[in-house]
């Protein structure tokens, strides 16, 4: 038996579903396709539900808001120079920076050694102190330059390290002219490190220069000051020796100082102190010292100037 059309646009047809008694209402009678049938039309041509497609509308239009707020914000602001200076200057306000002569005494602290002459008392008992100064390491093999006046006639001498490590050490060098001796010790820690020399040529007076040493055998202590002036000459208190060509200094310097590293604000060793002068022959600093420059200590050691 043949099937009335489903699509027609005859008033036969329309009567004929409306009167069928099938209980579909009016607007169902009268649409091209009754519900279940445009269903199956949309699920033929997507090839899915039509629920699947809610999700995928729900993401695009996320993305159509995360593309609205993106091109409403604000373009990130350039750094310039300016803001560049302002924050190192407010770094510079707020930090604690060290010292320039801490930076220094770190510098030249392994290097610097307490020397001790000993000899015997007068009934030939163990060694006891004669002499106490300081000494600067400036070979790594525990080369080491003091005053000629701080070793000159002990039996033994005795020079502790950084580290707190003693040695005997021996006099390899003198050289008289400017009370200088080279030590060379028997035992040195592992990792000795040695002074950075540093020519004096271009010093002059006003440059900044720190003393690091024992004086009256405490220490290691450091003290600050200027160059004072240059190629100064000393006559001993004794009277019996004219040194020349020497640096003078402000830096506080005692007995035990002797011998002992003078260094720039870089740490570098440009003397060896020597000698204070007080016109009251008493041994106590009253504001002017000297060291012998670097460049004539370093060749009592063999080592060749800058």
């Amino acid at each position: 038996m043949r099937r009335p059309a489903l699509y027609s646009s005859s008033s036969r047809a329309r009567h004929d579903l409306g009167g069928a008694g099938s209980g579909a209402s009016g607007a169902e009678a009268t649409a091209p396709y009754p519900a279940p049938a445009r269903r199956r039309l949309i699920e033929r041509l997507s090839g899915k539900p039509p629920h699947v497609f809610w999700p995928l509308i729900g993401v695009l239009a996320l993305l159509l808001v995360a593309v609205v707020f993106l091109t409403q914000r604000p373009a990130p602001r350039t750094l310039t120079q300016h803001d560049i200076n302002a924050a190192v200057l407010k770094t510079l306000e707020t930090a604690t920076l060290p010292s320039p002569a801490l930076k220094a005494y770190e510098a030249i602290i392994p290097s610097v050694v307490r020397v001790v002459g000993q000899g015997k008392d007068r009934d030939g008992k163990p060694a006891i102190e004669r002499s106490v100064g300081t000494g600067v390491v400036i070979v790594d093999r525990g080369v080491i330059l003091t005053n000629l006046h701080v070793v000159q006639g002990a039996e033994v001498i005795r020079v502790m390290f950084a580290d707190g490590l003693e040695s005997i050490a021996t006099i390899i060098g003198t050289q008289p002219e400017n009370d200088l001796a080279v030590l060379q010790a028997h035992t040195i820690p592992d990792d000795l490190a040695a002074a950075t020399m540093r020519s004096t040529a271009d010093l002059a007076p006003g440059d900044q220069v720190l003393a690091v040493g024992y004086p009256f055998g405490i220490g290691p202590s450091a003290s600050s000051g200027v160059i004072s002036g240059l190629q100064r000459s000393f006559r001993s208190p004794e009277g019996k020796q004219m040194m020349t060509n020497l640096i003078q200094f402000d830096a506080a310097a005692n007995p035990g100082n002797s011998g002992g590293p003078l260094v720039t604000m870089d740490g570098e060793l440009i003397g060896i102190v020597t000698a204070i002068l007080n016109p009251n022959q008493q041994r106590t600093f009253i504001g002017i010292g000297f060291a012998v420059p670097i460049e004539n200590a370093a060749s009592a050691a063999g080592m060749p100037p800058f």
